[in-house]
């Protein structure tokens, strides 16, 4: 795969899919379609949100992630759990619980990523400080929303702030420390990341702005939060004091956290692929104006929302602000951490320009003009019927090659109606003989053929007199 392509992790599960067209309507790039009862991911329109796994009613869409036996690939392996793991719990007041469960669970050494978030936070701020002219910033945390930024909104790449996200920094860090402590080679060290989403199952086997991710396999939160359980009845007097993050790190899985720790007052926080459409749209056409920084969660509620959770994303942004009520604000600096060697990435972020229409600016100009025209002869009911989630998006698909105007149920009916007038009169003139040519003949065997064609391609099967 080229550098900066894009992986994906949501898939279908074909046997479970119904084509009943609800994903198509909720997904917010319109990556995929339904033909021939199956929906269809469209690899280059997606982000990864997984916003599709939440509403298809039948389970059929799923994330693709490593399984927790993945620990058994490695001599040694650190955990890397998201803050967003600590609110999957009922009643937790001691993070290092969770932690002392995980070594426990078969794991060798723990390395929070709220940790690495104050870290970001730290740089975040200086960032921002030394470049006040060039706000607003950007967050570049969620990978769902830089590959959205990446395809839909160019023109604000530019605005993202350079900075490795969370999970990398502690990744990195992590391994750093595995290194120094038991003397083995970086790849015989497994660094697994416990994750709410599966945006980031992608990023670690893709990540932006860096050539590789310091994540060897990424595992879901709803697959290790019951195997954690039993182990979590521990006298509190016998747990390691393995926690190293405070209030920041902590409330980095919600929304909000993030420009919390940034200690700004000019913000935006928004979280909800739909709300963040909503805000991009508004930050390319400058309409929102005074903001020092932009905080965008794709998942409702923050990371605790991820699709790889367990707990309502609600529930658990107070269980998070009940965990953090008594912690210090920050336990963690830059000028303390030897084995931060650099947050920033090493790489441009590049446009992808997925829904370009044509290969030259000439070309989809002629492209676009045919779009219009094709989308005039639709209804405008956006429907859904014929597999896309709009009439536009039909209309492209077709001028792409992908679909043919026929898709469109009443077109297809029109055209039925039209031939079989056609038919009919043609038909009336051969049983009376009046003026009935051989050049009608082979028009009424032509519309019949295309008759028969059409009916077939909306189920009916041909009839034998037609033949």
């Amino acid at each position: 795969m080229e550098k900066n392509k894009f992986m994906r992790s949501v898939r279908l599960r074909e046997a479970d899919c119904q084509g009943c067209i609800n994903c198509i309507k909720y997904c917010p790039t319109q990556a995929i379609r339904v033909h021939n009862g199956k929906a269809h991911i469209i690899d280059k329109f997606c982000i990864d949100c997984g916003r599709c796994i939440r509403y298809c009613p039948h389970h059929a869409k799923i994330a693709v992630y490593d399984p927790l036996s993945v620990i058994n690939d490695f001599k040694y392996t650190v955990a890397l759990p998201a803050p967003s793991l600590y609110a999957q719990y009922n009643n937790l007041t001691n993070v290092d619980i969770v932690l002392n469960a995980l070594l426990k669970l078969g794991f060798d050494d723990v390395y929070e990523v709220s940790a690495a978030a104050e870290l970001v936070s730290e740089a975040s701020r200086k960032y921002i400080e030394e470049h006040a002219d060039e706000v607003p910033f950007i967050s570049s945390a969620c990978p769902s929303v830089i590959r959205l930024i990446r395809v839909k909104f160019p023109s604000l790449i530019s605005r993202l702030l350079p900075i490795k996200a969370p999970v990398e920094v502690a990744a990195e860090i992590a391994r750093a420390r595995a290194i120094k402590k038991t003397g083995l080679k970086p790849e015989e060290i497994g660094i697994i990341f416990i994750s709410p989403c599966p945006s980031k199952v992608s990023y670690a086997k893709s990540p932006l702005g860096i050539e590789k991710s310091s994540i060897d396999n990424v595992v879901a939160i709803k697959d290790v939060y019951p195997l954690l359980l039993p182990h979590m009845k521990q006298d509190e007097s016998q747990l390691k004091p393995l926690s190293h993050s405070g209030r920041i790190g902590i409330g980095w899985s919600n929304a909000g956290g993030e420009v919390a720790g940034l200690l700004a007052e000019n913000y935006l926080a928004a979280d909800g692929i739909v709300n963040i459409l909503r805000v991009l749209e508004e930050l390319e056409d400058e309409k929102l104006h005074g903001l020092t920084f932009v905080e965008l969660n794709a998942c409702n509620g923050g990371c605790v929302g991820g699709t790889l959770t367990v707990e309502n994303a609600y529930i658990a942004t107070t269980k998070t602000k009940r965990l953090i009520r008594y912690q210090p604000v920050s336990k963690n600096h830059l000028a303390e951490n030897p084995d931060v060697k650099n947050l920033f990435w090493a790489d441009d972020i590049e446009y992808e320009p997925v829904f370009r229409l044509g290969n030259t600016f000439k070309e989809s100009l002629k492209m676009m003009s045919d779009v219009e025209k094709l989308t005039a002869r639709f209804p405008g009911l956006d429907c859904g019927s014929c597999g896309a989630p709009t009439c536009q998006t039909l209309a492209e698909d077709i001028v792409r090659g992908d679909a043919t105007p026929n898709d469109c149920i009443y077109v297809l009916r029109a055209n039925i109606a039209d031939l079989s007038d056609k038919i009919a009169a043609l038909t009336r003139n051969k049983d009376t003989d009046q003026g009935f040519s051989s050049r009608d003949s082979e028009l009424l065997d032509s519309y019949i053929r295309t008759l028969t064609a059409e009916l077939a391609s909306f189920g009916v099967p041909e009839h034998p007199e037609n033949r």
